[in-house]
C-alpha cells in the first residue's frame, strides 16, 4: 500500500543533491509510489496538543539545480501521515529538543524515525559512552583544570563542543600546544554547555569510517580520509571518500550495539569509527546513503524503506 510520508528537513532549496542522504530516501519512497511532503522545522506548530505544520506536496528528480517540485502549502494535522522522518541538520539545540517534543505526541500512531523521544536523549556524543569499552578515553567537562589534567595523562587530544556537528570546533591539541587557555576561553564564551575531549587516534590518518545500521544491522561503510594538514575528515572541509570493507572488529562493534538501537526505535544510525575505536552514534540526521552507493555499496535506501513499510503497516 502506498504511504504518505512527510520530511521534516532543511528546505530542499537549499540541499546539495550529490551527497544529500534525505534527498536519496525521497527518491526511493517516489520511487515505489509513495505520496510525499515536505516542510521546514519552523513551520511546526502544536494548539490544544493538536500538532501540524504548513506541509507542500514535493516531487523530486535527480537533477542538480532541477531537482525538486513544491506544491502550494497547506496546513495540515501531521497525524494524517503513515510516517515522518525527522531529518533537519543539527546542530543539537533547544530548537532541536523542541521538535522532538512536538513530534513525540504523534509516534507511534504516525511513525516517527528515528524514535523523537529517544533521539532527544541519545545525543550523538553521549550516547556513544554507553559503551566505553568501545571508545577511546574519553573526558565530557566544562571544567579547565580537567581538560589541563586529561591532556597531562595522554599528551595528545581532541576537544569540541558536545552539541556540535560536521566537524566544526573540532581542535587538536598537543603536550606542547600553547593555546588551550585561549582555546577555552573561546569555547566558555561560544557555548554553555560541557566541551568533550577524547584521546587523539592516529588511525584517523588512514580515514574516519561511517558504518550505516538499519535497524541494527550494518548495511554499508565509506571511509573518509582527512586532508594532510587537517584533523578533520568530514566531507564538506575536504575528506576524501573511498570504497572500504567493515572489519571484524566493526561487526562486533555493531553486534554489541544493534540491540539497543532497536530498543531504542533508531531505524537509520550511522557510526563512526578510528581505527579500533567508535567515536560517535549518529542519530539525528545520518549520512552516508550516496557515497556507499556510489563505490558500488548496497542501495540503502531501499533497505530502509523496506524496514519503513513493514514497520508502518504494522
Amino acid at each position: 500500500m502506498p504511504l504518505k510520508i512527510a520530511f521534516q528537513m532543511d528546505h530542499i532549496s537549499t540541499i546539495q543533491i550529490e551527497g544529500d542522504s534525505t534527498f536519496a530516501l525521497m527518491l526511493e519512497a517516489q520511487k515505489r509510489g509513495h505520496t510525499l511532503a515536505h516542510y521546514t522545522v519552523d513551520r511546526l506548530s502544536m494548539r490544544d496538543g493538536r500538532v501540524y505544520a504548513a506541509v507542500e506536496r514535493v516531487t523530486v528528480r535527480d537533477e542538480p539545480g532541477h531537482h525538486y517540485e513544491l506544491g502550494e502549502a497547506v496546513s495540515t494535522d501531521l497525524t494524517d501521515f503513515d510516517a515522518l522522518l525527522m531529518r533537519q541538520d543539527p546542530p543539537f539545540h533547544m530548537g532541536y529538543i523542541t521538535a522532538t517534543h512536538l513530534l513525540e505526541r504523534i509516534h507511534p500512531g504516525t511513525l516517527v524515525l528515528n524514535n523523537p523521544a529517544e533521539v532527544r536523549n541519545a545525543p550523538e556524543k553521549l550516547f556513544v559512552t554507553e559503551f566505553p569499552d568501545l571508545m577511546p578515553e574519553t573526558l565530557i567537562t566544562r571544567s579547565g583544570e580537567e581538560i589541563r589534567k586529561f591532556r597531562k595523562e595522554f599528551g595528545d587530544i581532541i576537544i569540541k563542543p558536545l552539541y556540535g556537528n560536521g566537524g566544526a570546533g573540532v581542535f587538536r591539541l598537543t603536550s606542547v600546544d600553547q593555546n588551550l587557555a585561549s582555546l577555552l576561553e573561546m569555547f566558555e564564551a561560544t557555548w554553555p554547555e560541557a566541551f568533550i575531549a577524547q584521546r587523539y587516534l592516529a588511525d584517523v590518518r588512514a580515514g574516519d569510517k561511517r558504518i550505516i545500521l538499519i535497524d541494527g544491522e550494518p548495511v554499508g561503510a565509506i571511509n573518509r580520509v582527512p586532508q594532510e594538514n587537517e584533523v578533520r575528515s568530514n566531507m564538506h572541509v575536504g575528506g576524501r571518500a573511498e570504497a572500504i570493507d567493515i572489519t571484524d572488529r566493526e561487526a562486533e562493534i555493531c553486534d554489541r550495539i544493534g540491540p539497543a538501537l532497536r530498543e531504542r526505535g533508531f531505524l537509520f544510525v550511522g557510526i563512526d569509527v578510528i581505527g579500533d575505536y567508535m567515536t560517535e552514534i549518529n542519530v539525528t540526521s545520518p549520512t552516508g546513503i550516496r557515497e556507499v552507493q556510489k563505490f558500488g555499496g548496497a542501495d540503502i535506501a531501499s533497505l530502509f524503506f523496506d524496514a519503513v513499510e513493514e514497520k508502518a503497516g504494522k
